[in-house]
């Protein structure tokens, strides 16, 4: 039987709300898989909001959270990093931009897209 040439997707990513256009787009990178629920065990999340964040540390505390966003707020990355999240990025940013933060926070990397900071 042929073998996948491909290498095994290693970064489980979770989106809250799911979003069925962001998950195909996340999928086709080589290394992320994009689960269904926190009961495969995602490494970073990809959530709407605040207290989204906050939710998901209670479900599971392993989890990094990444806040989208689609413009910048005023003291919206200060809250995002109070409530424990891993950073703050552009909804509408290229894909590529958003599969690197997702890659850096999995690392326990802060990320926070230049065009957010105030």
């Amino acid at each position: 039987m042929p073998r996948d040439p491909r290498p095994a997707k290693s970064l489980r990513v979770l989106l809250v709300p799911p979003d069925p256009a962001l998950a195909v787009l996340l999928g086709l990178q080589p290394d992320i898989e994009v689960v269904p629920s926190t009961q495969q065990r995602p490494q970073v999340a990809l959530v709407d909001s605040v207290a989204a964040v906050e939710a998901l540390a209670a479900e599971a505390p392993e989890c990094r959270a990444l806040v989208l966003t689609g413009r910048a707020v005023p003291g919206l990355p200060a809250a995002a990093l109070a409530a424990g999240a891993a950073g703050l990025v552009l909804r509408d940013g290229p894909v590529e931009d958003l599969a690197q933060a997702l890659r850096a926070a999995s690392t326990g990397e802060t990320v926070i897209d230049p065009a957010l900071e105030l």
